[in-house]
């Protein structure tokens, strides 16, 4: 066999030849993940000083009293007189904002003044009235069937538990929160919207994706009676603050215990690691 015979089997069997697969330890390791990082509920050393991470009972704490001193007095920003108005706008409020709501529903409640006249109202025209808030025939279809439950199952009343809330058309978890917390001063869980799913992740809070976990991480690391503010906090500095794209973090006083790699102002050079304040 010459030598070209040889060299041409020779890259013919490497090329056959499949790459190894990486495990999945080597994997998470090149993406910069490691069991520290992929459980944020831990307590670590960097160097010689104590860093609080995640859902730290005195990190919590800190957020809560943050949260508390920037927003004492916050609430659903959807106007409503009544748990049903607060059910209708909420449902409303899906892929919409709050302002915009409001400005549909001033009328629309002038309109449709109880639950019977939305569960057996025209829908063509019921869309038009609702079409600014977008979706307009999906939340048609909602209201209308949450009204009828609500007239035909309910006695006209907005049921006051998780379970009989979440059989009404159009009614998510986020939706039963919303409505039971405010509108009833019932704690059954926390209000995830596309804010509070933003915030959980920055405050590291929680890792997860999806909102029905993310309301169980919640759950376990804020204290229940807690749960309602907390909800309507996060939400209005979601707004106000901690806005999407570049959070105004130099007017946030959670700077201190936070570490999100969104940050645009960071006041400590030993990030993650709490002030000393914090950990006593």
């Amino acid at each position: 066999m010459n030598v070209a015979l040889a060299r041409m089997l020779f890259w013919r069997v490497m090329s056959s030849k499949k790459p190894p697969k990486k495990s999945a330890a080597r994997k998470k390791k090149a993406l910069g993940l490691s069991k520290s990082s992929q459980s944020p509920w831990k307590t670590r050393k960097i160097g010689k000083k104590e860093c609080v991470l995640g859902t730290d009972p005195r990190r919590v704490a800190a957020i809560l009293a943050g949260l508390d001193e920037m927003y004492p007095n916050a609430t659903c920003e959807l106007k409503y007189a009544n748990p049903f108005q607060l059910l209708v706008s909420t449902i409303l409020s899906a892929q919409c904002t709050d302002v915009r709501v409001n400005q549909v529903t001033e009328s629309l409640y002038k309109k449709y003044p109880k639950p019977e006249a939305f569960a057996y109202a025209t829908p063509s025209e019921l869309e038009q009235e609702i079409r600014p808030t977008g979706f307009f025939r999906n939340k048609t279809k909602s209201v209308m069937g949450a009204s009828k439950a609500i007239v035909e199952e309910f006695g006209g009343q907005v049921p006051r538990t998780m379970e009989e809330i979440l059989t009404l058309p159009g009614v998510a978890r986020k939706t039963a929160n919303v409505v039971l917390g405010t509108a009833y001063g019932i704690a059954v869980g926390v209000v995830v919207d596309t804010h509070v799913i933003r915030l959980s992740r920055r405050l590291d809070l929680s890792r997860r994706t999806e909102p029905p976990k993310i309301e169980q991480d919640l759950m376990a690391a804020i204290p229940p009676n807690k749960w309602i503010e907390f909800s309507h906090q996060l939400i209005w500095h979601g707004r106000r603050v901690c806005v999407a794209r570049k959070p105004r973090c130099v007017d946030c006083n959670l700077e201190p215990v936070c570490y999100s790699v969104d940050k645009t102002l960071s006041t400590h050079a030993d990030s993650p690691c709490l002030p000393e304040s914090y950990l006593k």
